[in-house]
C-alpha cells in the first residue's frame, strides 16, 4: 500500500484522553472532565433561535466561499468594539473552524519545506497541520520567566512564519502590547509572516487581549466562535488577511471547503449579539480560575504561571512525576478526573507538565479539585 509521509503526524493526545474518559463513562463511572478546552455551555439562546427560524424559512445550502456578507461585516464591527480598529469586512474570511483557518493560512503563505516557528509549549495541532502540509514546524522553547511566551531573541532568522497565541493554550498567558509589538518588529526584520491565534480573545481576567492587528496591520489573524462564543461543535471560525491576498484565500477556500456550514454562519451572526449571556460564561471561568489558583497548590501542584485568559492552568510535575502521560492515566483511573499530559504541548519537556482545563461548570471543577486532593494525599 502507498503511504504519504504527510500522514505521519502524532496523535492529538487530549482526544485520546477524551476517548478513554468516554469508555470509562460507558462502563458506568463518573468522570470529571478537566482535559478538553471546551466550554460546558452550549451556543447562546439567540444563536439557537436564529438557526431554528432559518430552517423554517427555507433550505440552508451553499453560501459564497468567503462567508455570508452580513456575518463578515459583523465580525469586522467586532474589531471596532474590542480593539478600536476600523476593519474592512472584505478582509474577513469565514472558515470551518480555526482548524480550517490554519489550513488556508499555511497553504496560502508557505511553500512546501519552509520552516514555521511556534512557541513551546503550544497548541499541538499547529505542528501536525504544518507537517501534513509538508512544512517544517520549528519549536521555540519558552521559559516560565517569560510566562511561556516567545520573546524576540527566541525567533531565529530563516523562518517563513511565526505562530503566536495570546491568550495561549496551554498556559493561558497573554502578550502585552509592548511584547507583541517587539515580536512583530522581529518578524519584519527577518521577513517572517506573523500569524496570530486569537481564539481565546474575550476570555481574559485582567485588562484586555491585544490583537496583532494593533501592532502589525499585515498580520494574519485566526479566530473562532468555539471559545468565547461557546460554539465548539458548530465548527466555525474566521481569518483576517491583508486586502491584496483575499482573492488567493478565496480560491483556496472555494476548492478546499466550498463554504462554511450555512447553519453555523447563521448561528454565529446571532451569537455576536448575545454579549450578556456570553459574559456570564466568562464569569464562571473566572470563578473556576480562582478555585484552581487556591486549590491546586493544596493538592500538591505548585508550579504554574497564573493564567491571564483562556481556561487552562499549565502545571509542572517536578517531584511528582517525570511521565505526564502515565501520570494522567493514573489520575483518570484512580481519581476519575481526566487531565491532559503536557506531551501534547511540548514533546521535549512535556513529560514533566500537565494541563488542567476549567471550562466546565463550577460544580465540576469543585468536584475535580476534591478528587485530585484526595488522590494526591493517598499517592
Amino acid at each position: 500500500m502507498r503511504r504519504s509521509a504527510r500522514g505521519d503526524v502524532d496523535p492529538f493526545i487530549v482526544m485520546d484522553v477524551m476517548e478513554r474518559a468516554r469508555a470509562a463513562e460507558a462502563a458506568g463511572r463518573r468522570i470529571v472532565h478537566m482535559e478538553v478546552g471546551q466550554p460546558g455551555t452550549g451556543a447562546p439562546k439567540g444563536a439557537r433561535d436564529a438557526v431554528a427560524a432559518a430552517m423554517e424559512a427555507g433550505p440552508l445550502g451553499y453560501t459564497v466561499a468567503l462567508g455570508l456578507p452580513e456575518l463578515r461585516a459583523r465580525i469586522a464591527r467586532l474589531y471596532a468594539e474590542w480593539y478600536g480598529i476600523e476593519l474592512d469586512p472584505a478582509r474577513v474570511i469565514v472558515t470551518p473552524g480555526a482548524s480550517g483557518a490554519f489550513i488556508l493560512a499555511f497553504t496560502a503563505l508557505f511553500e512546501a519545506g519552509e520552516k514555521v516557528g511556534l512557541g513551546l509549549p503550544g497548541y499541538p495541532s499547529y505542528r501536525q497541520i504544518l507537517r501534513a502540509l509538508s512544512l517544517q514546524p520549528v519549536g521555540l522553547p519558552t521559559s516560565p520567566e517569560a510566562r511561556y511566551q516567545p520573546v524576540p531573541d527566541d525567533v531565529p532568522p530563516g523562518l517563513a512564519g511565526l505562530i503566536l497565541a495570546s491568550p495561549s493554550n496551554p498556559s493561558g498567558t497573554m502578550l502585552g502590547r509592548e511584547a507583541l509589538g517587539a515580536l512583530a518588529d522581529r518578524c519584519r526584520e527577518t521577513g517572517t509572516a506573523l500569524i496570530s491565534d486569537e481564539i481565546y480573545h474575550g476570555i481574559q481576567y485582567e485588562g484586555r487581549a491585544i490583537s496583532a492587528l494593533e501592532v502589525d496591520p499585515d498580520a494574519v489573524i485566526v479566530n473562532s466562535f468555539s471559545k468565547y462564543f461557546s460554539m465548539t461543535g458548530w465548527r466555525i471560525g474566521w481569518l483576517v488577511v491583508p486586502e491584496a491576498e483575499v482573492r488567493r484565500y478565496e480560491r483556496l477556500a472555494q476548492n478546499l471547503f466550498i463554504c462554511t456550514t450555512h447553519a453555523s454562519q447563521v448561528a454565529a451572526l446571532a451569537a455576536m449579539d448575545c454579549t450578556e449571556e456570553l459574559d456570564r460564561n466568562v464569569g464562571v471561568y473566572a470563578a473556576n480560575r480562582a478555585l484552581l489558583l487556591e486549590g491546586l497548590p493544596k493538592a500538591g501542584f505548585t508550579d504554574f504561571a497564573p493564567p491571564d485568559g483562556a481556561f487552562y492552568v499549565y502545571a509542572g510535575l517536578d517531584g511528582i512525576s517525570q511521565d505526564s502521560l502515565d501520570f494522567a492515566g493514573e489520575v483518570l483511573e484512580r481519581a476519575g478526573v481526566a487531565v491532559t499530559p503536557g506531551l501534547d504541548f511540548d514533546p521535549g519537556r512535556g513529560g514533566r507538565t500537565l494541563r488542567f482545563s476549567y471550562a466546565r461548570s463550577t460544580a465540576d471543577i469543585t468536584e475535580g479539585l476534591e478528587r485530585l486532593t484526595e488522590f494526591m494525599s493517598r499517592r
